[in-house]
C-alpha cells in the first residue's frame, strides 16, 4: 500500500511532465517533418487528458479498491513509457542542433532544411512504431476508467479540464521554510549591488534544473531589505513557457503604474514604459525563462535600456543557453542542497512542527534515508515530506523508502516540474 501511496500521489505530477514534454518545441518540430504521422501526437495528448481527468478520483479510491490501485500502477508505467519515447525525441533533436552548431552558419542552415526535406529515416520509423505501441496501451487503460467507475473533475468547482498549466509564481516568500541558500543569496545580492556593471543594463541569471529552488532564491533576493535602497523600482514577472513580448511589457508597465492598460499596441506600450523607466534605477525579475530567441529578447529589452545606470534584470531559467542568449554578465549555477540542509527541509514537512525529538526513532532513521534519496531537490523533499506528515506507520514509511519511485530516471523526471 505504501508504494502505491507514493505512485498515486505523484501520478498527477508525472502526467504534468508528460504534458510539458508534448508541448516542447523540439517534440513539436520533430512531428512537423513530412510523412510523419502527426495525429499520433494529438492522440497521445488526448488520451493523457482523458486519464488526467480522473486521477484525483483514482487517488482517493485506490485506498479501498485494490483494482484502482493496480490501475494507477499500470498507468504510471505506461506514462513512463510515453516519456521514454519523448526523451528519445528530445535527445535526437538536441544532438542534431549541436551538430549543426559545430558547422558553419551556411552548413547549419542547410542541415536544418535537410531535416525537413529528407525522406523519413529509420529513427523516425522506430519512433512512430513506439508511439503506436504506447498509444495502444494507454488507450486500453483509459477505457478501463468507466469500468472502475472513476469520476472526472467537476469543472464547475474550478478544477482544470484542459492541459494543466504551471501555477504562476509571485514575489512573496516564507523565509522560515528555506534552508541552505544563504551563500547563494549573498552572491546574487552582491552582483546586483555591484558598481562594476553600472555602465549598462546588466542581466544576472540563476540556472538549474527544475525543483532546485531557483524561484525561491529569486524571491529571497527580491525581498531583501538592502535592495529597497538600491533600486527605485522593483518588478516581478512570471514568464513561463510562452515568451510573449507584449504580455511581459504590459505586466511590467501595469506593475509600475498600478494601472491596467488594455492595449495590443506594442509600440505605444513601450513608449509609455520607457517614460516610466527613464532615469530610474530598476530591478526586474523574469522568473522561469525558456526563450532562446535573441530577437524576441531584443524586442523586449528596448524600453529597459533607458533606465538609470545600475539597473539590473534577474532571471531564473533551466537552460544555460537561455542565460547566454540574454547576454548574462553573471550566471549562478544552482546546486542541490547538502545532506544536512536536505534533512532540515524534509523534517520541517514530515514531522509535526519539524520536531524530530517528538517523532518515532525508527521513523527518523527511515526519514533520513528517504531524505538522501531526494538528491537534494527541495521540491521533492517538500512533496515527500508533506506526503508522510500524516503517516505514522513504520510499514508505510519503509514501503515508501523501498518504492520504485526512487529509480534514477524517475526522480530525475520529478525535477522537471
Amino acid at each position: 500500500m505504501a508504494g502505491a501511496l507514493v505512485g498515486g500521489a505523484f501520478l498527477s505530477a508525472f502526467l504534468q511532465v508528460a504534458f510539458d514534454r508534448l508541448a516542447s518545441r523540439d517534440v513539436l518540430d520533430f512531428f512537423k517533418k513530412p510523412k510523419l504521422n502527426q495525429t499520433l501526437l494529438n492522440k497521445l495528448k488526448m488520451v493523457l487528458l482523458s486519464i488526467d481527468a480522473v486521477v484525483d478520483d483514482a487517488e482517493q479510491k485506490q485506498i479501498t479498491n485494490p483494482k484502482v490501485e493496480e490501475w494507477i500502477d499500470l498507468v504510471k508505467d505506461a506514462v513512463f513509457d510515453a516519456e521514454d519515447v519523448l526523451d528519445e525525441i528530445d535527445y535526437e533533436m538536441c544532438k542534431r542542433k549541436l551538430e549543426a552548431e559545430q558547422e558553419s552558419q551556411t552548413s547549419a542552415i542547410g542541415k536544418v532544411r535537410n531535416f525537413f526535406s529528407t525522406p523519413i529515416s529509420s529513427f523516425e520509423k522506430e519512433i512512430e512504431s513506439k508511439m503506436k505501441n504506447v498509444l495502444e496501451n494507454l488507450e486500453y487503460l483509459a477505457s478501463q476508467r468507466d469500468i472502475l467507475r472513476l469520476n472526472e473533475r467537476d469543472s464547475r468547482a474550478g478544477l482544470r479540464t484542459a492541459i494543466p498549466d504551471r501555477l504562476p509564481t509571485t514575489s512573496l516568500v516564507d523565509e522560515a521554510g528555506i534552508y541552505g541558500r544563504d551563500d547563494d543569496k549573498e552572491t546574487i545580492i552582491e552582483w546586483l549591488m555591484s558598481e562594476k556593471y553600472n555602465n549598462q543594463l546588466s542581466v544576472i541569471s540563476i540556472v538549474g534544473m527544475g525543483g532546485l529552488g531557483k524561484t525561491t532564491l529569486a524571491q529571497l533576493v527580491y525581498n531583501d531589505r538592502r535592495l529597497m535602497d538600491g533600486f527605485n523600482l522593483k518588478v516581478w514577472v512570471c514568464v513561463s513557457d510562452e515568451f510573449d513580448v507584449l504580455r511581459v511589457t504590459r505586466t511590467v508597465y501595469e506593475a509600475i503604474t498600478r494601472y491596467k492598460y488594455d492595449t495590443n499596441d506594442l509600440n505605444m506600450l513601450q513608449i509609455k514604459l520607457k517614460q516610466q523607466l527613464t532615469q530610474k534605477r530598476f530591478l526586474l525579475v523574469l522568473d522561469d525563462m525558456w526563450n532562446e530567441n535573441y530577437m524576441l529578447w531584443e524586442a523586449l529589452q528596448s524600453p529597459f535600456n533607458h533606465g538609470a545606470l545600475g539597473s539590473k534584470i534577474l532571471l531564473t531559467t533551466r537552460s544555460g543557453k537561455v542565460a547566454s542568449t540574454m547576454r548574462s554578465t553573471k550566471i549562478l549555477s544552482l546546486k542541490p542542497l547538502s545532506e544536512g540542509d536536505s534533512w532540515s527541509l524534509f523534517s520541517k514537512y514530515a514531522f509535526h512542527d519539524g520536531n524530530i525529538l517528538c517523532s518515532n526513532s525508527d521513523l527518523e532513521e527511515i526519514g533520513g534515508k528517504i531524505s538522501k534519496k531526494c538528491k537534494g531537490l527541495p521540491l521533492a523533499l517538500k512533496a515527500i515530506g508533506s506526503l508522510l506528515y500524516t503517516e505514522s506507520s513504520h510499514e508505510r514509511w519503509n514501503g515508501i523508502l523501498k518504492s520504485e519511485i526512487w529509480e534514477e530516471k524517475r526522480i530525475a523526471r520529478f525535477s522537471l516540474l
